[in-house]
């Protein structure tokens, strides 16, 4: 079962410059996580874009999902910015494409050493091999369909949305 990884950026990928004080974007760590992870699966990295989730447009959208529809897999996991993952994942499945695809991020970025990438990156793979075809938000050890689910600005957590 061979899946498909696009990066596009978010959270999960940036850096810190230390002398500016700023995150900015270099190359992904989504190898660097699936070697740490000792991860043994069937796998493609494909960087789509690297951009701050709240600087993605629908152009940006188009492209994410003009991949998913041309990639054979039909397994897919997609590294997001978490702040418009949702607005993401209802574009994807409007498209009602027969793949499973789980879209992931992180509150901290990777380079920090603290964060919850890693773990939000394993989980998504493990979901995408488990869930039937549909559009689906994992963050957290916690999977979320497409239509159901809404990012807690206040907690820092993706929740429930009803």
């Amino acid at each position: 079962m061979a899946i498909k990884i696009f990066v596009t950026g978010g959270t999960f990928d940036k850096e810190y410059d230390e002398i500016n004080g700023r995150l900015f974007f270099k190359d992904t760590h989504v190898q660097e996580m699936l070697k740490l992870g000792r991860c043994r699966l069937d796998i493609e990295v494909v960087t789509l874009m690297m951009i701050d989730s709240l600087d993605m447009t629908e152009a940006h959208r188009q492209i994410i999902l003009e991949q998913c529809q041309q990639c054979s897999e039909n397994k897919i996991v997609i590294t997001h910015g978490t702040d418009t993952m949702v607005e993401t994942a209802q574009v994807l499945a409007s498209a009602k494409l027969n793949k499973t695809i789980v879209l992931t991020g992180a509150m901290v970025p990777y380079a920090f050493g603290s964060s919850d990438g890693l773990f939000n990156l394993g989980s998504a793979l493990s979901f995408v091999q488990a869930l039937p075809p549909s559009v689906y938000i994992a963050m957290n050890g916690k999977y979320f369909s497409w239509d159901n689910v809404k990012k807690n600005r206040e907690l820092g957590v993706f929740e429930i949305a009803r």
